[in-house]
C-alpha cells in the first residue's frame, strides 16, 4: 500500500476535517500568543549588557497597551532588543 493511500485510509476523514481545523487554529493561537508574551517590554534577553532594563525607562514613558485616566506625553520605544 503506497503512503498516499494509507494516508487516505487511515487519516482523511471528511467529519474529522473540523477538528484538523479547530487543533491547527489552537496551535497557531497559543504560539502567537507565546511570541508576544516573549516579546514584552518586561522580559529581559540580554542579562549581560543591561540587567535591569526597568531603569532606563523615563518616568513618563507609558509602558503599558492601555492607560485608563492617566496622561503620558512619551510613548515607550523598545530600542534595546
Amino acid at each position: 500500500m503506497s503512503n498516499a493511500r494509507w494516508i487516505r485510509k487511515h487519516w482523511y476523514a471528511p467529519e474529522a476535517i473540523p477538528i484538523y481545523v479547530v487543533i491547527g487554529g489552537t496551535v497557531l493561537g497559543a504560539g502567537w500568543y507565546i511570541t508576544r508574551l516573549a516579546r514584552g517590554h518586561s522580559v529581559v534577553w540580554d542579562r549581560k549588557n543591561n540587567p535591569t532594563p526597568w531603569l532606563d525607562v523615563q518616568p513618563n514613558a507609558q509602558t503599558k497597551m492601555l492607560a485608563i485616566n492617566q496622561k503620558h506625553e512619551g510613548q515607550y520605544h523598545r530600542d534595546k532588543l
